[in-house]
């Protein structure tokens, strides 16, 4: 590819003109008469024109299964009263195995589409193997397993393991029982990995379920969703849980909004990780209130955020209804995180939000929502801080910062052709410029 705007997101942010692949990977990346002479006679050329690539988009929390079953439904458009797909009535149940991959296939075709190579499915286990929508179950993850080792997925999917129920209370004994006798399926290498273990602490701030330092407009507090009699029993509990799954070697992955839960689960963090020193990537999921002291022991611990900027936009109105406007400056902290040393994911959680990247980095970078309102001006983000948490932290985020994630030589070639230069395209207009190319592994995988 000669002749555009390479954005490496190599440690130094730096912008190449040309790149040249080979066997799946990045050969050269660098100026146009650098990468001529690796032309041979069976070499594609393809003319960049001034177009941007971008490293392949890693969705760091995209719920797969439940996409493919959903879209072109997205649950934020229905609770909006917009288009429904199924007209307002439930998706139906995904009770076979045929179906579940029907659904993980069509998820992997919308995703090439977008430019997106790699995601995180965040929670499929045995918690849900009777669940109601049948996307969230074990069987999953075997699916997954077998179209990886089939040769037949198009994206690079991190999965972890969910010993609860899906947004509802989870046991200290269920979480202990599915470390001890549960078995997934083995890696498929560079395609399919099982990481570790996703928990939900809390509810959201807008429902006055997710438990709060600070009192709700009504004086309450919120809590956990951790079985236990008493508050200091569901403290407890959630602590145990954490730092069960970590003594397991798992990465740890936990739902935490209100600011209480934050901050517990970043001491959990923290403290599990100074017993052993491992480095176990650890993340807190959504963060809607975070303390600055907080962020400061996320950093301090190497944990990181993975938070989607659409969720702020939608809906901060009901939050300042539920806590009112002096905890606006804590709500999701995307600037004051990077600020403290906080590896920062930017995802979708789709089908809560819809898919789209393009549209994620335009709200990280504006703050602003559909109706052109800002939320949270002081955490906006730089286009170049965006692009990074869409793609080389949530590499390290999936522990493969090594050889995916920036389009540097001896990596794996996985990217997309944006359809314009980046930088001439105004934020808000990003979402209308096509996704013209997507690469994974060398192998063109959408291209119009």
């Amino acid at each position: 590819m000669t002749g555009g705007k390479v954005h490496t997101v190599d440690v130094a942010d730096t912008l190449a003109e040309s790149i040249a692949i080979t066997g799946g990977r990045i050969t050269r990346v660098g100026t146009e008469d650098e990468i001529s002479s690796l032309i041979g006679p069976g070499t594609r050329v393809i003319p960049l024109r001034g177009r941007s690539v971008l490293p392949g988009i890693n969705d760091s929390h995209l719920h797969g299964v439940w996409l493919g079953q959903m879209w072109p439904s997205t649950l934020m458009e229905q609770m909006a009263g917009g288009h429904d797909h199924h007209g307002g009535e439930p998706a139906a149940r995904l009770e076979t195995r045929e179906a579940r991959r029907g659904a993980i296939l069509r998820t992997a075709e919308l995703l090439s589409s977008l430019g997106i190579t790699s995601y995180t499915e965040p929670g499929l286990g045995p918690g849900e193997d009777e669940g109601a929508t049948g996307c969230f179950g074990s069987a999953a993850l075997r699916d997954y397993a077998d179209l990886a080792a089939e040769g037949l997925l198009t994206t690079r999917v991190t999965a972890l393991m969910l010993f609860g129920e899906l947004d509802g209370a989870s046991s200290l004994s269920g979480v202990l029982e599915g470390l001890r006798d549960f078995v997934p399926p083995a890696d498929v290498p560079g395609w399919f990995r099982v990481a570790g273990v996703k928990i939900f602490g809390d509810g959201i701030p807008p429902m006055r379920n997710a438990w709060m330092d600070e009192p709700y407009t009504d004086g309450t507090h919120g809590g956990l969703l951790v079985e236990g009699d008493s508050e200091a029993e569901r403290e407890a509990a959630l602590i145990a849980m954490i730092d069960a799954a970590h003594a397991a070697g798992h990465q740890v992955a936990v739902h935490a909004t209100g600011s209480r839960t934050t901050r517990t689960v970043a001491n959990a963090f923290g403290a599990a990780v100074a017993r052993d020193g491992r480095d176990a990537r650890h993340y807190i999921i959504h963060g809607d209130v975070i303390s600055s002291a907080t962020l400061a022991t996320m950093a301090a611990a190497g944990v990181g955020l993975n938070t989607q900027v659409g969720i702020p936009v939608a809906t901060e109105h009901m939050l300042l209804g539920a806590l009112g406007a002096d905890i606006l400056p804590q709500t999701w902290p995307t600037r004051d995180a990077l600020v403290a040393g906080v590896k920062l994911c930017l995802s979708s959680d789709s089908p809560v939000l819809t898919p789209d990247w393009r549209v994620g980095v335009a709200q990280a970078v504006t703050r602003r929502g559909l109706d052109g309102g800002v939320r949270g001006a002081a955490q906006r983000l730089a286009l170049a801080e965006a692009l990074r948490a869409y793609t080389i932290t949530p590499a390290w985020q999936d522990g493969a910062e090594s050889w995916k994630g920036s389009l540097e030589a001896g990596k794996v070639a996985d990217l997309c052709v944006l359809d314009a230069d980046l930088l001439d395209v105004e934020p808000d207009a990003l979402p209308q410029v096509p996704v013209a190319l997507t690469m994974v592994d060398g192998r063109v995988v959408h291209e119009i």
